[in-house]
């Protein structure tokens, strides 16, 4: 009787569709290396399932992939009634790179406090090169500080690393960057940001075991003189710093070379003494962001080639090779000789689109990349792209990677690519006749038990 009722109960309930797709794009390898998208959950190719995620929303700006997981801030995301109190409180979805399922909601506390409340008060989440996760918020024209903490990825719980000096130039800032070890157990730390409408970086400097300080020879704030385009006298809405990894290890994660992309220019490369290093004047006009709305820069190395991949285009853009409109990809180039843009040589545009909404002027698009090899020791690359209110995707970089497939369902246990009764009835034969498979551990303990026909009914419900 109860197997009988819990069937008819899923029976009322709608089918739930897929949680992710691919691009469905065939990419041709380039000078031996292939691309293929592992998933994609967009506007674009999956919008009844994004739009019902709780991270589409023009809160959630920034995400990062670390360690098999993606996190993704939305500040204020819950509203928490405690007595007469009413609380806003921010959250971080984690969810599995495999496939981007949502695993678990953190929500965010502060010495035991919720933490939230404030204006984007998770506005960048990220990860330092110790694989410590940290969430910074954004600052107005008026803060003289910039606090930055770092986040437990599975409790939510913050703590602060440093409230940082803006010193005697306050600048609005919306998104920030960090290379090194936030702890300074293992390496020294540098920390940047650019401030909004203003010609103002900001940068912090601790050694290995010490403290934050300016890092402009001691100040925190440096302006910067030089642009390109020429006309350009200032960064434009949210503008985004990315620092470089070192060559040798003395200068490993000094951050001596960042690249800074603000809304009003193309990516541009500079120095610690606010020297333009590169810039887009040399580059092939093919390889120009199709619009310079949106603000992203990452590099990565594969084989012993070193690679740039930076937003194409926002919401509207025109692909040069095939004249059609396009919106939020990226392009993906190989450096040229001597690490130049000038020299750069177009590999990929990726996706092919993840949608052409608004997200309420967030400008930021996220990107970063992991490193792994496949079973015969080649290199590849994993690369995350999430633009805020559009969508995200995960691709694989290598000489031999393949794939492309659809993605696992989570909750398709009879992989028949829907999740539906039929998963409830398989997970409870596999109960029933003592033959579990791991297909039906679908909330992932390790076991195959109700809990996972209750995680099945929650997907379908939900």
């Amino acid at each position: 009787m109860k197997k009988l009722l819990l069937l008819l109960l899923v029976l009322a309930s709608a089918v739930a569709s897929a949680w992710a797709t691919t691009d469905g794009v065939k990419y041709e390898p380039v000078n031996d290396i292939n691309i293929v998208n592992l998933w994609i959950q967009d506007r674009a190719h999956t919008p009844e399932v994004w739009g019902s995620q709780p991270y589409c929303n023009t809160y959630a700006r920034t995400a990062v992939m670390h360690d098999g997981f993606i996190y993704i801030a939305r500040s204020n995301a819950n509203t928490v009634i405690m007595g007469t109190d009413t609380l806003l409180q921010s959250v971080v979805y984690k969810l599995d790179a495999a496939n981007g399922h949502l695993v678990k909601e953190l929500p965010l506390t502060l010495d035991g406090a919720i933490y939230g409340g404030a204006v984007l008060s998770s506005n960048t989440v990220g990860v330092d090169n110790f694989g410590h996760l940290f969430i910074a918020p954004y600052t107005s024209e008026l803060a003289t500080v910039s606090p930055i903490y770092l986040l437990d990825g599975e409790t939510g719980e913050l703590e602060l690393v440093a409230e940082l000096e803006k010193g005697d130039v306050l600048a609005r800032c919306d998104y920030m960057d960090v290379m090194g070890d936030l702890t300074r157990e293992e390496a020294e730390c540098n920390i940047m940001t650019v401030g909004t409408s203003s010609e103002v970086i900001y940068r912090w400097h601790a050694d290995q075991g010490s403290d934050f300080e300016g890092g402009f020879e001691g100040d925190p704030y440096l302006a910067i003189l030089d642009f390109y385009p020429e006309t350009v006298t200032q960064w434009g809405y949210g503008p985004v710093v990315k620092m470089i990894l070192g060559e040798d290890e003395d200068t490993r994660y000094s951050g001596e070379l960042f690249y800074v992309d603000g809304f009003t220019t193309s990516p541009i490369l500079y120095d610690v003494t606010g020297t333009k290093v590169d810039d887009f004047e040399n580059v092939d006009p093919a390889l120009w962001p199709m619009d310079v709305g949106a603000n992203g820069v990452c590099e990565f190395t594969l084989e012993g080639r070193n690679f740039i991949t930076y937003v194409a285009a926002q919401y509207t853009g025109v692909d040069e090779a095939t004249m059609v409109n396009k919106a939020c990809q990226s392009y993906i180039c190989e450096l040229g000789e001597g690490m130049t843009l000038g020299g750069m040589q177009r590999y990929w545009m990726v996706p092919d689109e993840l949608g052409a909404m608004s997200d309420g002027g967030t400008r930021v698009q996220s990107m970063n990349v992991e490193y792994g090899t496949d079973s015969e020791g080649n290199e590849e690359v994993t690369l995350f792209i999430f633009k805020c209110y559009n969508g995200m995707a995960v691709y694989k970089i290598g000489k031999n990677v393949s794939g492309g497939e659809e993605p696992g369902v989570p909750g398709d246990v009879n992989g028949d690519g829907e999740v539906s009764i039929a998963d409830v009835n398989a997970v409870i034969d596999m109960i029933l006749n003592g033959n579990p498979s791991m297909n039906g551990d679908v909330n992932g303990d390790g076991e195959v038990g109700i809990a996972d026909v209750n995680a099945v009914i929650d997907l379908i419900l939900n």
